[in-house]
């Protein structure tokens, strides 16, 4: 049985902060700064005054909410982190990223306790056991993994969906576990046997996040069909399908109280849907990008989103407006891509650009900065977090050894690399981009 579909006019509806309606808001003048990469996961702790972010620039942030100010960059993954999760008692977080790997955080100290590892493949969402004694990492092997956080061990590993797993979340009471899969479906499992209780179908196509109700008889799904569903679990249908997005549907959370539902897509907006009725209650718009990750504060009063556009964002709900400092501006990749003077070096280097800054102030994103790069040793940026295949490297980086880096891959020039594999097969292409590089990463005199 399908679940009822609402088709919202989300942009005629109005709103006020005591009434059902719509907020249509324009983009805000202020963000939380300090990701070089697309920041694809982020959660709030319990006390409602830290935030803790990952990224695509392989490291995950610790924030304080009400300053909205950094307070820790805790940088270890070999990858770009997916997904972050704080546990119970507010001290400690586990992330998960590309490089298949769980690292367990003090958040105190910003040191590592821990790294899980023995997966196949990269780790797109992690999930905590509300005793904070368990998580479940969902990952490109098919399979849900589940570990001790305490002895550090592999607990058990569920084996049933037919494609990657992309989500993955434990029910408040902790006796079951939800995850969601590029299949299309939703599997819920039993905590105590890791038995498996239903297989959920209605999406049209992969499933990118999920979310518990705090009462656990509900669950909120959302997909690249480009709809939220509401799950009624113990019947194992749909209860409500909600239309609105432009596009895939990438992120979803729901409030502790369970009143709000809040998703977030490739269309750069975020929507927030009242949980009883489905009906549209505000409409967020800010993001450059696509956004990619939500979570509500533990009184719903707040709400915090994260984008492809490196930023994080914290909304006032009663308002429905951004919080956070003035005169401050952001517009996306590399401030505005000062750096594109439209010549073919420029066309060649708008990839490298999503790792890689140019400028003095630029700093490192999930690469290195390139400014001053010619005639400068591998691995000797300051603060950047090098592979060894890079610090034990006595590379020089000249004309030559740039051609040979793009002609034959990353991966073969220095084995172990974190740069990401790809070939420039064109030496004209290779001597335009060498050209470029050398004008725009020259320091200035």
């Amino acid at each position: 049985m399908r679940g009822h579909v609402y088709r919202s006019h989300w942009r005629r509806i109005a709103y006020g902060a005591a009434a059902a309606g719509l907020l249509a808001v324009s983009p805000a003048a202020a963000e939380l700064l300090g990701h070089g990469g697309a920041v694809r996961g982020v959660d709030v702790s319990p006390d409602g005054r830290r935030v803790v972010t990952a990224s695509f620039d392989y490291t995950v942030i610790l924030w304080d909410l009400e300053r909205q100010t950094k307070l820790k960059s805790l940088d270890a993954h070999e990858g770009a982190v997916n997904a972050v999760a704080i546990l119970p008692d507010g001290a400690r977080a586990v992330s998960a990223g590309d490089d298949g790997t769980l690292r367990l955080w003090d958040l105190e100290s910003g040191s590592l306790i821990h790294t899980f590892e023995g997966r196949e493949g990269k780790i797109a969402a992690v999930a905590v056991s509300p005793d904070g004694r368990l998580a479940a990492s969902a990952g490109w092997n098919r399979k849900v993994s589940v570990w001790d956080l305490e002895t550090h061990g592999l607990v058990q590993t569920l084996d049933g969906h037919s494609d990657n797993v992309n989500a993955v979340t434990f029910s408040p009471d902790g006796e079951r576990l939800l995850s969601g899969s590029y299949d299309g479906t939703l599997m819920l499992w039993q905590v105590s046997d890791w038995s498996l209780l239903k297989t959920l179908r209605g999406h049209d196509f992969g499933v990118n996040a999920v979310s518990f109700f705090t009462d656990g008889d509900k669950a909120a799904s959302v997909s690249v069909d480009e709809t939220v569903r509401i799950w009624n679990l113990a019947e194992g249908r749909e209860a409500l399908v909600l239309q609105g997005h432009d596009g895939p549907v990438l992120g979803v959370a729901v409030s502790r109280d369970g009143r709000l539902i809040a998703s977030g897509g490739l269309d750069r907006t975020v929507r927030v849907w009242d949980a009883s009725t489905g009906e549209p209650v505000a409409l967020l718009e800010g993001h450059f990008e696509p956004v990619w990750a939500l979570a509500f504060s533990p009184d719903a009063r707040r709400l915090v989103s994260a984008g492809a556009d490196e930023v994080v964002r914290v909304w006032d709900l009663e308002t429905g407006r951004e919080i956070g400092l003035k005169g401050m501006r952001f517009s996306g990749t590399d401030h505005a891509a000062t750096w594109d003077d439209g010549s073919r070096g420029a066309a060649l280097f708008r990839k490298c650009s999503a790792c890689h800054t140019v400028t003095e102030d630029g700093g490192n994103k999930a690469g290195p900065t390139l400014y001053g790069v010619f005639g400068r040793r591998a691995g000797v940026v300051e603060g950047y977090n090098y592979s060894s295949a890079l610090t034990d490297s006595d590379v020089i980086w000249d004309d030559q050894t740039i051609v040979d880096l793009f002609t034959v891959g990353p991966e073969e020039y220095a084995p172990g690399t974190k740069m990401p594999m790809q070939r420039m097969p064109s030496a004209e292409d290779r001597a335009e981009l060498i050209t470029f590089l050398k004008r725009i990463t020259a320091p200035q005199e």
